[in-house]
């Protein structure tokens, strides 16, 4: 067995991808369930809300100050210096929660750079094919 049809490799490979799918559905969970319904404002408007509700309003406060967005661009922009596919993958997945957490723009292009680094790097990890192959 060769080890381009290894299937560990393969799961090497679509690991971080996988991650990012996660990262984006718990972001909308998050989003959909805590932050929007008007029954979770109501309740953390109130005077006795519930423990959580810190939380949510610092996410609020996440996004409209676009926190979210400056974070994922920092990370971004690390992940062009450093070269590493953790940093690719963290500016991704920072992209994809601002994408979520209404800051579209940075986070769209910190998801696109994160994503295209990521892709690079796991590129120049193939197994180079010399031209008889």
């Amino acid at each position: 067995m060769t080890s381009s049809s290894n299937p560990a490799g393969w799961s090497r490979k679509t690991l971080p991808w996988l991650l990012l799918i996660i990262v984006g559905v718990l972001a909308a969970a998050l989003r959909y369930g805590m932050v929007e319904p008007s029954a979770v404002v109501q309740l953390c408007e109130n005077g006795h809300a519930p423990w959580w509700c810190s939380t949510r309003q610092a996410i609020v406060v996440g996004f409209l100050s676009n926190g979210f967005g400056i974070a994922a661009l920092i990370a971004a922009a690390l992940s062009l210096l450093w070269k590493q596919p953790w940093a690719a993958w963290l500016a991704a997945a920072f992209g994809a929660f601002a994408l979520e957490m209404y800051c579209f723009e940075a986070g769209a292009l910190a998801l696109l750079i994160g994503c295209l680094r990521l892709l690079r790097i796991q590129a120049q990890l193939l197994p180079r094919l010399s031209p008889a192959d």
